[in-house]
């Protein structure tokens, strides 16, 4: 059995000859440590001629930006693992390749996607991708749907939800998302200007009961495996392509969970564009990301109607017309975790850089602000947005 230690970048190198899959492994020569995330070490593997050829990714028993103060399971690494391959069979197209992973070192060997680049980036550049809206539309539909009890048979989906347990992640997901920001906690991260607006939060009594609300939905419905963090920073993107990363968070949960997340998501954007473009440009890529908003949704909601009309094998929920106010639930689910995600990117742990790398002081906190605010509009009236044009219009209304 392995035994787990921490890679240094000679390890990596040395688990990608073993592992990953080439027909000369000893071409593989050098590894460079490339994650800026919080949770793990991600290094790329170099051929003799320089080029990237596979990524090794390692889980970190702690929260990198915290320190060993905040243990972190490695049994993530299991289960991210699991979820992007369950992904894959489902979505080949638009999530990577996992070759191999060792839940004991609680490490992985992935599909190298150097010839991508991450969305966020790109969203916070002003380049655009016309296809990936719909693309990351298809992949959730996919996704989602195959892993759902419209597909699956309730012995498998029983043992899948089984398998895909992932308390301690989910635990922090439930803490950042749903109780940080409204309340004082030593992880809320917000500059002293918006004191104010965050003590508002924490003062508002409806708000607080409807985010009640979204967080026992996100406890006891079970619908479909998620990716469970599926933001712009998750998101690899080429001409013609997308891929999803990053599935650590993968367990079963509402649909409209992960729908909502990648909306609210474009939506930081639309909040912290005036901080990085001119005028014009800004107003035009807030425009493109409510057309992106569009399409992702009725990209989804189409694909999932129709898979659910060719494929579902549940004799009540074939029932016609069933499908249509399944999706009805999932949309207002997927307006209400919106909210919370622009609300915890603002004020809880972890922000975007579509807002944190505003230099500007004061423009970085009006958009702040903003993206409070519209979190705060899209939770509490989410049960009464019906409509793509309902939500384009509020969004309007808080800009």
């Amino acid at each position: 059995m392995s035994q787990y230690r921490t890679f240094t970048a000679q390890d990596a190198v040395a688990y990608a000859q073993q592992f990953g899959g080439l027909e000369d492994p000893s071409s593989l020569v050098e590894a460079q440590e490339v994650g800026d995330g919080n949770l793990n070490l991600v290094f790329k593997i170099f051929d003799r001629a320089g080029v990237s050829r596979i990524v090794v990714k390692q889980a970190l028993p702690y929260v990198r930006c915290v320190g060993e103060s905040w243990p972190l399971t490695l049994d993530r690494a299991r289960l991210e693992a699991q979820t992007l391959v369950e992904h894959y069979q489902h979505s080949p197209q638009h999530t990577v390749k996992i070759h191999h992973f060792d839940p004991e070192l609680a490490v992985m060997v992935m599909e190298d996607l150097s010839s991508h680049k991450i969305w966020r980036g790109e969203l916070i550049n002003n380049v655009y991708y016309p296809q990936a809206a719909r693309q990351l539309g298809e992949y959730l539909a996919h996704t989602l749907f195959h892993t759902s009890d419209f597909y699956l048979h309730p012995h498998a989906k029983k043992a899948q939800v089984a398998q895909f347990i992932n308390p301690e992640m989910c635990e922090i997901t439930e803490d950042l998302f749903f109780n940080d920001p409204y309340q004082i906690h030593e992880r809320n991260n917000y500059p002293t200007a918006l004191e104010n607006d965050v003590a508002a939060l924490r003062n508002d009594h409806q708000l607080k009961i409807a985010v009640a609300s979204l967080k026992h939905r996100f406890f006891s419905q079970a619908e479909a495996l998620l990716h469970g963090d599926i933001h712009s920073g998750s998101i690899f993107v080429a001409d013609g392509s997308l891929k999803a990363i990053d599935a650590e968070f993968g367990y079963f949960g509402p649909i409209g969970f992960d729908v909502g997340t990648a909306i609210g998501n474009l939506l930081l954007n639309f909040c912290g564009l005036p901080g990085h473009l001119g005028i014009r440009d800004a107003a035009a890529g807030r425009e493109q990301r409510l057309i992106d908003i569009q399409q992702l949704w009725s990209t989804f909601a189409e694909r999932f109607q129709a898979l659910a009309t060719e494929k579902s094998r549940d004799a009540a929920l074939c029932v016609p017309g069933y499908a249509s106010e399944f999706l009805k639930k999932v949309w207002h689910d997927a307006i209400g975790f919106c909210g919370t995600e622009l609300i915890r990117r603002s004020v809880g742990l972890s922000h975007v850089a579509d807002i944190d790398t505003i230099r500007d002081d004061e423009m970085r906190h009006e958009c702040l602000r903003h993206a409070i605010t519209l979190g705060r509009a899209l939770i509490v009236i989410a049960d009464r947005i019906d409509s793509l044009d309902e939500l384009v219009a509020r969004v309007r209304q808080y800009s």
